[in-house]
C-alpha cells in the first residue's frame, strides 16, 4: 500500500521503522509537528519521525494545523490507501480522514477503551494498572473511540518508568501495526468496536502535575514519580528552588514526618505520608542528574531540613526544568 505515516516524538520511530523495512508497503511522505525550540539554547528542531523521514529521503509535512487551507489538497496529491498514526499530537479534520481509501489507523498505548488521551501510560502507573498495553484501531472525529483491530499487552514491573513501559510498547505495537496494515490490505481485517464500559481518560500531563505531594503515601508518591520519569520529570522544592527527582525506593523505616531529609550513610531518606522512601537522583537547578548521596553532600544538609509543602498553583504552571 502507498502510506502517509503521521507521527512525531521518538516512540513513533519503531512504527516508522517497521513499515519502511516492510517490502509490502511504500512510506511515500510522513505527516509530523512543525519544528520546536528544545534544549537549553530553545533552538529549533525537527522532529524524530521528521530526521528519520529526511534520513530516507521522504518528504514531511509540516503543516501548523492539519485544517488549514489547502492541506487536504496537499496530502491528497500523494495518493494514500492508508495513514498510519503513532502519537502525532493534533487533531485531524473529518475532510483529512475522509482522503485515505482505508482510512486512518491509530496506534494508542493503552487497552482501549481505557486510559484514551494524550498520556495514556503514564496514566497507567499513576493509578497502579498491572498492565498496560497498546491498541490499533481505525480513526474517527470522537478522542479514540474508533473500532480496534488488535490489542498487545505488557506487565507493569514494580520498577518500571513510563519511559521503560512506553519503550517497550512501542516495539510491540509497531509490530501490531505492521500487521494490522498487512491485514487490511489483505482484506481478512475488519475493527471490533469498543466496550461502552470500562472508559476512562488520560489528559497531557503537565509540569504542575509531577510536583511530589510528600503527604501522599510512599506507595502514591513512588507512582507519581515514575509516572513522570522521564517526562515531563518528577519534582519538589527545597530552599526555594526547584529540584528534578527520579524514581525513588521503598523503604521500611517510619517516623518522618512528610518531606523530611534524612542522609543515612548509603542513602538519603525522605518522609512521605506513611513510610519514607529513598532517593535515587536528584537534579538540581542548571546542574545533570546526580546520586541523591552526592546532592546531599554539596547540599550540605542539615537536621531538620525538609522538602517544601506544595507550591502554589500560579507557581507550580511554571515551565519545564532546565
Amino acid at each position: 500500500m502507498r502510506i502517509v505515516f503521521a507521527g512525531t516524538p521518538e516512540p513513533a520511530l519503531p512504527a516508522l521503522q517497521a513499515i519502511l523495512d516492510s517490502p509490502r508497503h511504500e512510506v511515500v511522505a510522513v505527516l509530523t509537528r512543525p519544528d520546536a525550540p528544545t534544549g537549553r539554547g530553545r533552538r529549533l528542531a525537527a522532529s524524530p519521525v521528521a530526521e528519520l523521514a529526511a534520513s530516507r529521503d521522504i518528504p514531511v509535512l509540516r503543516p501548523r494545523r492539519p485544517s488549514e487551507p489547502g492541506f487536504v489538497e496537499s496530502l491528497s496529491a500523494f495518493r494514500p490507501d492508508c495513514c498510519p498514526v503513532v502519537a502525532y499530537g493534533a487533531l485531524l479534520p473529518r475532510p483529512l480522514l475522509d482522503v485515505p481509501r482505508y482510512g486512518w489507523v491509530n496506534l494508542h498505548f493503552s487497552v482501549l477503551p481505557a486510559w484514551r488521551g494524550a498520556a495514556p501510560v503514564q496514566a497507567s502507573i499513576l493509578h497502579g494498572d498491572e498492565v498496560a498495553g497498546a491498541s490499533v484501531f481505525q480513526l474517527e472525529e470522537g478522542m479514540d473511540t474508533g473500532p480496534v483491530f488488535g490489542v498487545v499487552t505488557e506487565s507493569i514491573g514494580p520498577r518500571d518508568t513510563s519511559g521503560d513501559l512506553l519503550a517497550g510498547l512501542a516495539r510491540s505495537g509497531a509490530e501490531l501495526l505492521l500487521a494490522t496494515l498487512d491485514g487490511i490490505e489483505d482484506g481478512v481485517l475488519r475493527p471490533v468496536p469498543q466496550p461502552g464500559d470500562g472508559v476512562s481518560y488520560a489528559p497531557k500531563v503537565t509540569v504542575a502535575d509531577a510536583e511530589v505531594d510528600w503527604r501522599s503515601p510512599a506507595v502514591a508518591v513512588d507512582r507519581l514519580v515514575r509516572a513522570m520519569t522521564p517526562e515531563p520529570g518528577a519534582w519538589t522544592t527545597f530552599r526555594g528552588e526547584r529540584l528534578g527527582l527520579g524514581p525513588v525506593a521503598p523503604s521500611e523505616v517510619d517516623g518522618l514526618a512528610p518531606g523530611e531529609l534524612r542522609v543515612e550513610k548509603r542513602r538519603v531518606l525522605v518522609g512521605t505520608g506513611t513510610l519514607a522512601v529513598a532517593l535515587d537522583t536528584v537534579r538540581a537547578p542548571g546542574k545533570r542528574a546526580m546520586p541523591a548521596s552526592d546532592w546531599a553532600r554539596g547540599a550540605r544538609l542539615e537536621q531538620g531540613d525538609r522538602f517544601e509543602p506544595l507550591a502554589a498553583p500560579a507557581e507550580r504552571a511554571g515551565g519545564a526544568l532546565a
